[in-house]
């Protein structure tokens, strides 16, 4: 059973979820502009429209900037330290949150080639996390 908290999908962040429950990476895509977006919102925060689609995306990105956490972020995370917290440059542009799973943590440099993996945590959540590609 899995004791870590999870996120509480809403109206708004749904279809991330439904998507990455059947593991694929799904994000907004402005209609209006074409530019994707991630954190999902109302609005796109590039032209401000409405009209927004949600996309399968490749799932492949570049490491922005990580950190190595040696400390648990709470008890839930104890047998996981030490992990890495990273951001993702998608290849599709937005740049996204998530852990790189690696067994080298020392390893990950900036700039590192990575792509999507899912981690069925619940029978209704699988969270997006990275691998090195």
């Amino acid at each position: 059973m899995y004791q870590k908290p999870l996120p509480q999908p809403d109206a708004g962040t749904r279809p991330f979820w439904e998507a990455a429950r059947a593991h694929r990476l799904c994000i907004p895509k402005c209609r209006a502009c074409g530019q994707f977006h991630f954190y999902p919102r109302a609005l796109c925060p590039h032209c401000r429209s409405a009209d927004l689609d949600w996309v399968d995306v490749s799932g492949r990105g570049r490491v922005h900037t990580f950190t190595i956490a040696r400390r648990p972020a709470g008890p839930a995370f104890k047998e996981d330290v030490p992990y890495i917290v990273a951001l993702i440059d998608l290849e599709e542009g937005p740049r996204m949150m998530s852990n790189i799973v690696t067994g080298d943590v020392e390893g990950v440099r900036i700039g590192d080639p990575v792509k999507v993996r899912f981690e069925d945590v619940s029978a209704e959540i699988s969270l997006p996390k990275f691998i090195p590609a």
